[in-house]
């Protein structure tokens, strides 16, 4: 599908392959939410944690934008003016080229659809990010998730190399499986049966249930489960498709859908978005 230019702060690094600064957000103290997510442990970024990401307009530039203007071989966002532009190492670009290059193919799967998005500033020197969003034949949306592709050259504690993966996923779930005490442990299987083809080392996460229950005026809708699962990994190589159809795959299963490849299931009664 075709990708628009991403939005983001001046100081941001979106999907460009731009650096970013490295810090908590607004210069707190470490240990914050989006700390959190560089360092393995359970609080991720999230619709949840609005702090862990920054998004806001950038000016436009002046003129038409040339073909594929969303990934300049350089940038200067975020430097201090009169400092050389800096450009990514190669590494991250080709990370940037794999995300561009799923997003630019032919759709994995009919009730996915796949964005770019502005990437958080602060998490680590170079960051680059996706959304997706899964719809049933209605149109009606059961699923959505973000996954956060973070760079350092010099690698961090916890980190296998200079990547580090953050997702997050939140899905409607079916009432009788909802009702599973186990769902939170059977959605992190899913998550590392999706990854174990391609590898993965340092991984960490949470998974919540959340039940919406209606009451006056709306007395008579029925409950709603949501499922919010949190993770963070370091893939084992430099090649990052197999990591993003994981995360693509796993957000499609908590979704009700059958696995790819798999024939449609009959289709079951499911609550709507809260």
């Amino acid at each position: 599908m075709p990708l628009s230019p991403p939005t983001s702060p001046v100081t941001s690094a979106p999907v460009t392959g731009a650096p970013v600064a490295t810090g908590p957000p607004g210069g707190g103290p470490p240990g914050g939410p989006a700390d959190a997510a560089v360092h393995p442990g359970p609080v991720l970024p999230g619709p949840v944690h609005p702090g862990a990401v920054h998004t806001g307009p950038v000016p436009a530039s002046p003129g038409p934008a040339p073909a594929r203007a969303h990934r300049p071989a350089a940038s200067t966002a975020g430097t201090p003016a009169g400092r050389a532009m800096t450009v990514p190492p190669e590494p991250f670009r080709r990370a940037v080229e794999t995300l561009h290059g799923i997003l630019e193919g032919p759709p994995l799967r009919p009730e996915l659809d796949l964005e770019e998005m502005p990437a958080p500033q602060r998490l680590a020197p170079y960051a680059a990010a996706l959304s997706g969003n899964v719809y049933r034949d209605d149109d009606t949306e059961v699923a959505m998730g973000r996954l956060i592709v973070l760079y350092d050259p010099e690698g961090r504690s916890g980190w296998t190399g200079g990547f580090r993966i953050v997702a997050y996923i939140r899905a409607d779930l079916e009432p009788e499986i909802a009702a599973d005490e186990l769902i939170g442990s059977v959605a992190w299987s899913w998550l590392l049966e999706a990854l174990e083809p391609v590898g993965y080392a340092g991984e960490s996460g949470t998974v919540t249930r959340a039940v919406s229950e209606s009451f006056g005026d709306k007395s008579g809708e029925p409950s709603t489960t949501e499922l919010e699962l949190r993770a963070s990994w370091s893939p084992t190589g430099e090649d990052l498709a197999g990591h993003v159809l994981a995360w693509c795959e796993v957000m499609c299963i908590t979704a009700g859908l059958p696995p790819a490849g798999v024939g449609s299931l009959p289709d079951r009664p499911r609550g709507g978005t809260g």
